[in-house]
């Protein structure tokens, strides 16, 4: 007889029979006793469901005092690490910080471990919300953990472990420093639990995690829990991308490339438009295969009856996702019953009840309720914090099955779906549109299926004309990206580092960094490639060598000649043109001038020189203009304004003639008569007069001596010597780019501290720093956090926002924060009046002084580095809510959804909260007098909107 004895989850499963013997079965059980034993034995217990083999390991590295990086799928369960980690604190009397990205993540986590723990165990700290802040268990965004360390907050005392959700945001530009200044400077006695997305490169990450944090396991799974079904919709017909090939390995549906070749080939509507329509029997033949882009109802109907919902459909646009809500109403969907409708408003209101009526109209909440009672919603940064929390709330209780949503949503945010539609596979980077890459992708497809709910997920990509199957095929192939660092020193790690070890260990701390590790790396394959360039270098010197002489020095006569040439023909245009503007400006009405190039060359009278208003013959200055725009009568009739563009050479008055005064332009007899008089005139100037130009390089000393050495040296007589010449272009042009390596391996070499020693070199030369001393200057700046920091600490000093009321100090901090979704250069912002506008401009005055300081201690923006210009954008808004105006006029004057105007408060919240911390620092009546006011205006600002969309 056989007994299956069960055992804890994740251990071999014991077989034993009658027939073990007494000394078999005691060991047997001494091991099953030794794993109850364990904390994981206990982890476990707290789960309906068995842990994956990765979960395990990390959890078991956890356990015997190792750090981890565990790099996996989303939605494959990597947190369950990380509440391991809160778990083994929790058993030792330690504390866990648990780290997110994002405040919206750190919210919902924070619900998770309440529910798991209990409130009194957990705290929350995300900048604007401070909730049992000395909990054993804290969670909070990156940024407050950084801010702690580098104030030596109390908090930190009993700290055991760190958990880092998402930490490859480390690779953000704009927020990834962070997270590498909080991995260097926790204390060693802190373990460090690193949850990533599956990135291609998890080992290197784990090797310099390894160097600067000790012994790290990396557990790196690319299994997916729930497998996921690749398919694209066109027309009717939902094809498989992928389809079984030999040996069990996938390849791209044939269906797909044959419809995506003949969608090719199909003449476009602005072919068809021309006249170049297809033969009946081929339109009637194409018009049977032609498919087209579902619309968004019929995607989600679609859907529906494929019991493929819930669903995320992405669409990179706010608008957008609005408007396909609108689209799905007017269609007359409806996902919901009566009961779950109910449900939906019950909790809906529940949420809201805070909101005052009057703002409710302002936010749609009417139309917003409307598509959540028949399960649709669309969700994006644009919304109010509160109306994303309740689409979140609603989806995961399955009352909401449709959710169309930018990209932000695959940020963290637990809302997973049975299915994810992508729209487009083109986004707006913020500069321009681009495709999509693996990386994001793999992003956002990995919403697609629910752990525990659903047998396998679906990501539905829609047709469109132009889709390649094979491109797609690689997105989706391509299932992990590369890890990048983002890390650039800056002004307040500056003072904080120097304060704390000063300046030559805050270097050595700085060169352990992750940005310094991959450019160290990197500089391998380089110096590599240096090596199999010189190889080549000595082939092709061998290829050039000529018996009559050096070859290498004629071929640098002949490069030298050709840079000379090079050299006058860029003088020439840039002389040319500069002397053409200032001989446009000396036209006079009745000129008869040659217009060089262009539609309209030849003869032509001028009519009017065309200078701008209040300028007359002769005066410069025409920086805000393209030049004078002569307007003039050509010999064929015509009256023509002309641009700076048809006189690349100058022009000169050939002649005069008297323009009558009863000339009208419009009068087709009064331009026949004068251009015949025109073309008499014309008959007395010789052509060679209007055309005569003349050659730079005809009259050069250097190009006459140049080409007389090349002529004299011994190997321009070779017979080889074109062949020759050949090769020494080659080898020129490797020998250029294998200098070009040598740079680029010289310019990594300690990158990260060369650029700490110029913004330490600054900060000196401002009285920052002295040395390893960190003035009361460089203490106020060491409290002052974010992308204008240097900024704000200026502005401190020299008493700008001094004697301001709240509301105008608000929005004068704004400036620091605020940056415009679109750079809009033309349109002036609008902005208070009085002692705030007189201290906006003393703002953008300080960041030009700082701008060229910066440029003459060699700190730039486009490395990261440095202050941008202030954005007075949002001062207005700022000023008009600390004012007390309602919602819905602030947001009519402003014209910014509800979302980005809470968001923005909440930064501004933020910022003036530091200042209320580091104004007083050096000491004195006025910054007392701006701390208090900071104080004030948070007290303004954190009101209605803004104050009911925190957790609570």
């Amino acid at each position: 007889m056989i007994v299956l004895l069960s055992v804890a989850p994740g251990t071999l499963e014991s077989t034993m029979t009658e027939d073990l013997s007494p000394a078999e079965r005691y060991a047997a059980a001494r091991l099953r006793a030794a794993e109850q034993a364990t904390a994981l034995a206990d982890f476990r217990e707290m789960y309906d469901f068995g842990l994956d083999p990765f979960q395990i390991e990390a959890c078991q590295a956890l356990e015997a005092g190792k750090g981890v990086l565990v790099a996996a799928p989303t939605g494959s369960g990597k947190t369950i690490v990380g509440e391991f980690a809160v778990h083994l604190a929790l058993q030792q009397g330690k504390k866990c910080f648990y780290t997110t990205p994002i405040k919206a993540l750190s919210n919902q986590k924070y619900a998770d471990l309440c529910r798991r723990y209990g409130a009194d165990k957990v705290g929350l700290l995300t900048g604007d919300n401070s909730v049992n802040s000395e909990a054993p268990v804290v969670v909070m965004t990156t940024e407050v953990l950084r801010n702690m360390l580098y104030a030596g907050s109390q908090t930190l005392l009993g700290l055991g472990y760190v958990v880092m959700d998402e930490v490859h945001y480390l690779s953000d530009r704009f927020r990834g420093a962070v997270w590498e200044e909080v991995i260097i400077h926790l204390p060693e006695s802190v373990t460090l639990v690193s949850l990533s997305a599956t990135v291609s490169n998890a080992e290197e990450f784990g090797d310099w995690l390894d160097t600067v944090r000790g012994h790290t396991e990396v557990i790196v799974s690319e299994h997916r829990p729930v497998p996921l079904f690749q398919h694209v919709l066109a027309g009717r017909r939902m094809y498989d991308l992928f389809e079984e090939g030999e040996g069990n390995k996938k390849a791209v549906n044939p269906d797909l490339t044959r419809l995506a070749r003949m969608e090719a080939q199909r003449p476009s509507y602005q072919d068809r438009k021309r006249g170049r329509a297809m033969r009946e029997a081929d339109r009637e033949r194409r018009s049977r295969s032609r498919v087209w882009t579902p619309g968004r109802p019929e995607v989600i109907e679609r859907l529906d009856n494929e019991d493929l919902l819930p669903a995320i459909t992405f669409i990179f646009s706010r608008a957008a996702c609005e408007a396909a809500v609108q689209q799905c109403l007017y269609a007359g969907l409806r996902l919901n019953d009566d009961e779950a409708r109910e449900k939906v408003r019950a909790l809906v209101e529940e949420r809201t009840a805070s909101i005052p009526n009057e703002d409710l109209h302002v936010l749609g909440y009417y139309e917003w309720l409307e598509g959540l009672e028949r399960g649709i919603a669309a969700h994006h940064a644009g919304m109010l914090p509160t109306f994303k929390e309740v689409v979140e709330e609603l989806f995961l209780r399955g009352l909401v099955k449709a959710v169309f949503a930018t990209e932000t949503l695959a940020l963290g945010i637990n809302m997973p779906a049975r299915s994810v539609v992508l729209e487009k596979l083109v986004k707006w980077n913020g500069e321009q549109h681009a495709d999509i890459t693996p990386g994001e992708y793999t992003q956002l497809t990995g919403r697609a299926g629910r752990r525990g709910i659903d047998v396998e997920g679906h990501a539905v990509v829609l047709w469109q004309r132009g889709i390649s199957p094979e491109h797609l095929a690689g997105l989706a192939g391509t299932r992990t990206y590369p890890l990048r660092s983002s890390f650039k020193p800056s002004y307040n790690m500056a003072v904080n580092l120097v304060e704390q070890f000063g300046r030559h260990r805050s270097r050595e701390l700085l060169e352990t960094s992750f940005a310094q590790f991959q450019a160290d790396r990197s500089v391998v394959g380089i110096s590599r490639q240096v090596q199999r360039n010189e190889e080549g270098l000595e082939g092709y010197k061998d290829s050039m060598t000529c018996h009559l002489g050096d070859f290498d020095d004629y071929m640098r006569l002949r490069r030298e000649l050709k840079d000379r040439e090079t050299e006058l023909a860029r003088q020439g245009v840039a002389q040319r043109r500069a002397e053409a503007a200032v001989a446009l400006e000396k036209l006079k009405p009745g000129d008869v001038i040659h217009v060089p190039t262009g539609k309209y060359a030849g003869l032509a009278l001028v009519l009017d020189p065309g200078l701008p208003a209040g300028r007359s013959n002769g005066h410069r200055g025409f920086e805000q203009h393209d030049g004078p725009r002569p307007l003039v009568l050509t010999v064929e009739r015509q009256v023509k304004r002309l641009a700076s563009m048809d006189f690349p050479v100058p022009v000169e008055a050939l002649d005069r003639m008297r323009i009558p005064k009863s000339f009208n332009a419009r009068s087709p007899q009064s331009r026949r008569d004068l251009a015949s008089a025109l073309r008499t005139k014309a008959g007395h100037i010789p052509p060679e007069r209007a055309r005569k130009q003349r050659s730079q390089a005809a009259d050069d000393r250097e190009i006459a001596q140049l080409r007389t050495a090349i002529r004299a040296h011994p190997c321009h007589g070779c017979n080889d010597r074109e062949d020759h010449a050949r090769w020494a272009e080659r080898y020129h042009r490797l020998q250029r780019d294998t200098t070009q390596l040598e740079r680029r391996i010289e310019g990594r070499t300690n990158t990260i501290a060369r650029t700490f020693d110029r913004i330490v070199a600054l900060l000196t030369d401002l009285d920052y720093l002295r040395g390893n001393e960190v003035t009361e200057h460089g203490k106020r700046l060491a409290r002052l956090y974010g992308e204008l920091d240097l900024l704000a600490s200026e502005c401190l000093r020299e008493g700008v926002w001094e004697g301001l009321a709240p509301a105008e100090l608000a929005a004068c901090v704004s400036a620091l924060v605020f940056e415009a979704r679109v750079s809009d250069d033309a349109t002036v912002p609008k902005v208070p009046s009085g002692a705030a506008k007189a201290a906006l401009g003393e703002m953008v005055r300080i960041w030009g002084r700082l701008d060229a300081l910066e440029e003459d201690f060699r700190i730039t923006q486009t490395e990261g580095v440095g202050q941008r210009e202030p954005d007075l954008g949002f001062a207005w808004a700022a000023y008009m809510w600390a004012s007390g105006k309602g919602l819905d006029e602030v947001l009519r004057e402003v014209e910014m959804p509800a979302g980005d105007f809470v968001r923005w408060c909440k930064q501004v919240i933020d910022v003036l909260g530091q200042i209320s911390a580091a104004a007083p620092v050096t000491g004195g009546e006025a910054s007392s007098t701006v701390a208090k006011n900071a104080r004030k205006a948070v007290e303004l600002l954190l009101r209605g909107v803004v104050a009911y969309s925190s957790v609570g």
